[in-house]
């Protein structure tokens, strides 16, 4: 970002309130065990299992996240809790999975948001406040707009700053962000967006008069959000730096659109990835190097990462700081972009985001607290998003709080290197009542997945997960017993929803 345009962003901030005072100096570290630890959150959005170098990637750089997960613990057989955006992130802040989670589907409200997560649901944020913690959200909501029962601030945030729509993260030159329930103006600095009621483009690119370059242009901004989110996460672990602080960051990359400021993007043009320009969807925005942007998208937001750590070490909090870096479901590319095999977006998993195969929901999962969990390490440990929260509860040292009813497993131990005293889930479990309605199971080292089951039920395909990752043989037919086991789980793992019904055959009151 230039000077000039990094100056108007803070002057703009600063106009609107939001910009808090710069500490003094930089504080001394708290000893350790002086206070239950900072705990930071960062969740990327639509991120692939294979899109970090710590796990495969050759092509997108990302070495401050590389850097984390050295430093740390890296697992492999981690999940989202589902394979679309707001369910994923009912169950991290509820520790309920998608069978008992009250937000089970992408589910949008007018003018501006998406369905509400009901008020008395109990929430990561509300547990830990209620420790002590000072709070924040910063990044994509998701789960209810402002003044609603989903709004941020009745689920135990005291701060929350960025898109409360999912579909207003649809552009990362929004023309407003929300700052709790205020409404900050971004249009005076922004392009023009020609699109459609339902957020696609107005005309393809060959209805557009003038030369490629004048039209693409019309797609970009001054003010990029993640840019201004970033500062905002910034100033609150500033403020916050002499109590326990929850810093929930949901970044909204490297979610649909293509867009990045031109230092980003400079770092992988002229590398002959893109053959032409992108000319857009109904959902994605054009560009003339979709894939260069693509990549750059996630180098900055590695870079984002990085001043985060930054910032507590320039603190002296890096020792009572524990640091999470996930993915909020499986990655996605728009129609005529085929960018996820030429990036290796899954790490060679079957499926992407909407599904519920291995390339859908299994996520990146990183941990750093430098001086408890031991560097270079990797777990095999297979786990999900419900279980963030009693793992938050457990490392501030008040398990106490953690709720009865909740699916989520603690896995405190496998951080802090205590694998013995690691419990284990007996399954994970899944369901989508979108398309028919789909559910999946792992069991062990087996995973299942059913379709039509919110009519009548389809045959179970069974996969041996250790010898076909890629889940390309059903083997069901050769193991009944495991199939039905898996059918009784499907059965007997959920509780009806009125808001997303999963109507299954012989199932009354749903």
């Amino acid at each position: 970002m230039s000077a000039t345009i990094k100056k108007s962003i803070i002057m703009m901030l600063a106009l609107v309130g939001l910009v808090m005072a710069a500490p003094a100096g930089v504080a001394e570290g708290a000893a350790a065990g002086e206070r239950p630890p900072n705990i930071i959150f960062i969740l990327a959005d639509d991120l692939g299992y294979g899109e970090l170098g710590s796990y495969g990637q050759q092509k997108i750089r990302t070495p401050r996240l590389d850097q984390l997960a050295a430093e740390g613990i890296r697992f492999t057989q981690h999940y989202s809790a589902s394979s679309v955006c707001a369910p994923a992130r009912c169950a991290l802040m509820t520790g309920k999975h998608s069978g008992h989670s009250f937000i089970r589907n992408n589910s949008e409200v007018m003018p501006e948001g998406q369905q509400p997560l009901e008020a008395a649901e109990v929430t990561v944020a509300r547990l830990l406040k209620q420790a002590g913690y000072a709070t924040a959200a910063i990044g994509k909501w998701g789960l209810g707009p402002v003044g609603s029962e989903g709004d941020p601030a009745r689920h135990g945030f005291d701060l929350f700053f960025g898109y409360n729509c999912q579909r207003q993260a649809h552009s990362y030159y929004p023309d407003h962000l929300w700052h709790n329930d205020r409404r900050i103006d971004l249009s005076a600095w922004n392009g023009i967006y020609p699109r459609r009621e339902n957020g696609g483009l107005e005309a393809g690119f060959e209805q557009i008069e003038g030369e490629p370059g004048e039209f693409f242009n019309r797609f970009g901004g001054r003010m990029y959000a993640p840019d201004l989110m970033i500062e905002q996460a910034l100033r609150f672990i500033d403020q916050h730096r002499d109590q326990p602080f929850f810093l929930y960051y949901p970044t909204p990359v490297p979610h649909l659109s293509h867009q990045v400021p031109e230092d980003s993007l400079m770092e992988y043009l002229g590398l002959g990835w893109d053959e032409g320009p992108f000319l857009g969807t109904r959902t994605y925005l054009p560009h003339p190097a979709a894939k260069a942007a693509y990549a750059a998208m996630i180098t900055r937001m590695d870079r984002d990462v990085g001043r985060l750590i930054d910032r507590v070490e320039a603190l002296g909090l890096t020792g009572e700081t524990v640091i999470l870096f996930s993915s909020d479901n499986g990655p996605f590319e728009p129609a005529n972009l085929p960018y996820l095999d030429f990036f290796g977006s899954t790490g060679g998993l079957r499926g992407s985001k909407m599904m519920f195969y291995e390339g859908g929901i299994r996520v990146p999962l990183i941990a750093r607290w430098p001086g408890r969990i031991e560097p270079g390490g990797v777990s095999a440990w297979a786990g999900y998003h419900p279980d963030f929260l009693p793992t938050a509860l457990e490392l501030a040292g008040r398990d106490d709080l953690i709720p009865p009813g909740i699916d989520g497993i603690s896995f405190a131990p496998e951080l802090l290197g205590d694998s013995a005293r690691q419990r284990r889930h007996e399954y994970l479990y899944w369901e989508r009542p979108a398309g028919g309605g789909v559910q999946a199971v792992r069991m062990d080292e087996w995973k299942a997945i059913r379709f039509n089951a919110g009519g009548k039920p389809g045959p179970i395909e069974l996969y041996h997960l250790p010898t076909d990752l890629s889940e390309t043989k059903n083997v069901a037919d050769s193991h009944p017993q495991i199939v039905e086991r898996i059918g009784g789980i499907m059965r007997e793992a959920r509780m009806p929803s009125p808001t997303f019904p999963l109507r299954m055959l012989g199932e009354p009151g749903t």
